[in-house]
């Protein structure tokens, strides 16, 4: 061994590690997921979200104004309706909850808001699109997302997320938003969302889970790495100004390809399963929740993400500035 090679030296101090810490998450870097609901009159606690709940939407003020003391910087809306039908026809109305969600956040405090176009919590099937003889018709979803786009954009949203893995989504979306007026108004597309058994959480938060078969016809096989650069190639080259890959920690390896090959910023998901599991194992003695969060967000940026959606947002600066002392 060449004893002064030692790299031990510079972690031998916190002082020295600090100086040294290659991989730092922000809260810059940070979006806290938010639901609202129109059933609701009192906040519902999320079971399988330790620590997290859905909204009705006269307490979203307190709650948009706790997270910004906790230094959330941003959101991401996902709504979920008092009323589904087979067209998800209350996805985009100006009344919808997603857009009065909007409005109410961007009315009352400076966050950045994003927000989510999907149909699946607006469906009474639970599918992204429309079904026609049991199987999503793109042709008839794609101009329903085009009128969510622009009701998003409307309502004040800074970034509409479309995460339904639509073909033609994307550039339908972009389309619908150049010819309102809303051309300024960037896409953070879910270029890359995996068929996973990690939504689950998520689907009992936001009421959306299928009511028959599964989403794995227009979602990526987890085992497809090429399948999903090509998805992300589409997703630029339709006009998506930020690409998202879902979920994070499984698919760091795809996060790594695209932060090597693309210049657009790239955001990841940790996603409901991935946080579940910590917490969980946390309350149970298992492990240390908050060393294991800071721990897996910094490795998801480490891998290239520049933007972290994670329900663990809202908690993360305290934990920081714990763990790291």
């Amino acid at each position: 061994m060449n004893i002064s090679k030692r790299l031990r030296r510079m972690r031998n101090k916190p002082s020295l590690r600090g100086m040294v810490c290659e991989t730092r998450v922000t809260m810059d870097d940070l979006v806290q997921p938010v639901f609202v609901d129109d059933n609701l009159k009192n906040p519902r606690p999320i079971s399988s979200l330790p620590g997290m709940s859905a909204y009705p939407i006269d307490h979203l003020e307190g709650h948009i104004g706790d997270l910004s003391e906790r230094g959330v910087k941003a959101v991401m809306v996902f709504g979920i309706p008092s009323v589904k039908d087979p067209q998800a026809s209350s996805a985009f109305g100006a009344d919808g909850i997603s857009q009065r969600a909007v409005e109410r956040i961007k009315e009352t405090s400076d966050m950045i808001v994003m927000a989510d176009a999907c149909l699946c919590e607006y469906t009474d099937h639970g599918h992204c699109g429309i079904l026609k003889d049991g199987r999503v018709d793109e042709v008839a979803t794609l101009p329903i997302l085009g009128q969510v786009a622009v009701s998003l954009a409307d309502a004040g949203a800074d970034i509409i997320a479309p995460s339904g893995m639509m073909d033609g989504a994307v550039c339908k979306m972009r389309e619908s938003l150049d010819d309102s007026g809303h051309d300024m108004v960037p896409m953070m597309s879910y270029a890359a969302k995996f068929h996973s058994a990690l939504y689950g959480p998520f689907r009992e938060a936001a009421c959306s889970a299928p009511k028959s078969g599964d989403r794995s016809s227009y979602q990526i096989d987890p085992a497809n790495r090429r399948e999903a650069i090509l998805s992300v190639d589409r997703d630029i080259e339709d006009g998506a100004d930020i690409i998202m890959v879902k979920p994070a920690l499984s698919s760091l390896d795809i996060i790594s390809a695209c932060r090597s090959m693309y210049d657009r910023p790239l955001a990841a998901y940790q996603v409901s399963g991935e946080y579940a599991m910590v917490m969980n194992a946390d309350a149970a003695g298992i492990l240390d929740g908050r060393k294991v969060m800071i721990e897996t967000l910094t490795a998801i940026k480490r891998a290239g993400a520049d933007i972290i959606v994670s329900y663990y947002s809202s908690s993360y600066l305290d934990s920081s500035m714990e763990v790291r002392i």
